[in-house]
């Protein structure tokens, strides 16, 4: 733990040209570049090619998360623009319940230019379903990096999902440097995307088409979805000089019973699609842990922090860990896992169930690129060199990579 600890951010630096950066998706998400890293060598081609490079009856796993329509913006009646950027459920605190419920809600929030918002209601009217209503938001306490906002608009018929819908932005990186466009209500969510919750792509998953998952198919590969919602601290690089100074975010996941028994099905093993199934599906593997430990630990404070897999000796198998988790979901009468994770996957990390990956490629600094490091055994850098120099593009509407431990 402590040569993790010690790690020093610069030695992830890396030059990124601002022109290397893509900032709109290729018109075909299939035929974006995809880099393959095994056994030391790297080579190329296109993403569609993806299958072919897999085994049949191996085992993807997707994050199957919707970004929702996170920013709103309110005017002051002096005429000040505040943004209120939704960041995750307080009351309810269940995301699936909060964008259900109707009338009011509460939400962690960040808030751009809130120094001239302290007080009082920001209100703006908002057309729901052919209905005008006004939507009122009411600064808290603060919470975390954000604030508490209760959201009111007065309707209990018409639900907070159908508030965002209508009246929301879809967040976009900011390092784009440019304003939500129309196509990116389409290319910024995977084909996939299920539950909404994320303020943020799981971006991996955007190069795969209907045609690329038929093609797994009928290769014979197997495939599994699980929940992460990724947050704002997805893009949240990191400050200070050693990593043992780096506060990870936590981030709400949902894994099905039946998808832990296919895990077992192959013997623990998988191929993660994005950095977020990476963090969920290793998370896994603690929580076994610490069930097996502790079988009656309540189901609300099933939670991975950041520095347990450095810190708890991992005394039991992939598959005893997968088995313990399996079994306290069946005792507890849970057909799904829902939990959070703040885990950090540096070097000095061993993986425990991810044993290939497919991604894009990440910002200098990043814990992303930390990520990638400890997955290649400290080989991120050839990989980037090569990428850098083949005119790959990068970062969420960028090319993809398959890596292989």
């Amino acid at each position: 733990m402590e040569d993790t600890k010690h790690l020093r951010i610069s030695n992830f630096a890396y030059d990124l040209p601002d022109e290397r950066i893509a900032k709109y998706p290729l018109p075909e998400r299939d035929k974006s570049k995809l880099l393959h890293y095994s056994g030391g060598r790297i080579s190329e081609g296109t993403f569609d090619r993806l299958p072919g490079l897999l085994r049949p009856g191996d085992l993807m796993v997707f994050n199957n998360t919707r970004v929702i329509y996170a920013r709103l913006h309110f005017r002051k009646a002096t005429g000040g623009l505040i943004e209120v950027f939704c960041l995750e459920p307080h009351t309810p605190a269940d995301y699936q319940q909060s964008f259900a419920t109707g009338g009011c809600v509460t939400w962690i929030c960040l808030v751009g230019n809130s120094k001239k918002w302290k007080e009082g209601a920001l209100e703006r009217e908002i057309s729901v379903g052919g209905r005008t209503l006004a939507l009122r938001a009411i600064r808290g306490a603060a919470n975390g990096s954000g604030f508490e906002i209760s959201f009111d608009w007065g309707d209990d018929g018409i639900t907070f999902a159908e508030v965002l819908e209508a009246t929301g932005e879809l967040p976009i990186p900011p390092y784009l440097n440019r304003a939500t466009e129309a196509r990116d209500l389409q290319t910024y969510q995977t084909v996939y995307s299920k539950v909404d919750g994320s303020v943020a792509a799981p971006t991996a998953g955007l190069h795969f088409t209907p045609a690329v998952l038929e093609s797994l198919t009928q290769r014979g590969i197997e495939r599994e979805e699980v929940t992460l919602h990724v947050g704002a601290g997805t893009f949240k690089p990191v400050k200070s000089e050693k990593i043992a100074d780096h506060a990870m975010h936590a981030e709400w996941f949902s894994v099905r019973r039946s998808t832990l028994q296919r895990l077992l099905d192959h013997g623990g093993t998988c191929i993660a699609v994005g950095t977020t199934s990476v963090r969920t599906l290793e998370s896994l593997y603690w929580l076994g842990l610490l069930v097996s430990r502790n079988p009656e630990l309540p189901p609300s404070e099933l939670h991975v922090p950041q520095w347990l897999p450095y810190e708890v000796p991992a005394e039991l198998s992939t598959t005893e860990a997968l088995a313990a988790l399996s079994d306290y979901l069946e005792r507890n009468a849970l057909p799904a896992l829902h939990a959070t994770t703040q885990i950090l996957i540096a070097p000095g990390y061993t993986f425990r169930i991810v044993r290939s990956l497919v991604t894009n490629f990440h910002q200098p600094k990043s814990t992303l690129l930390l990520l990638v490091s400890a997955f290649t055994d400290g080989h991120w850098r050839e990989i980037y060199d090569y990428a850098l120099n083949h005119d790959f593009r990068f970062l969420s509407y960028g090319d993809s990579s398959l890596l292989e431990r």
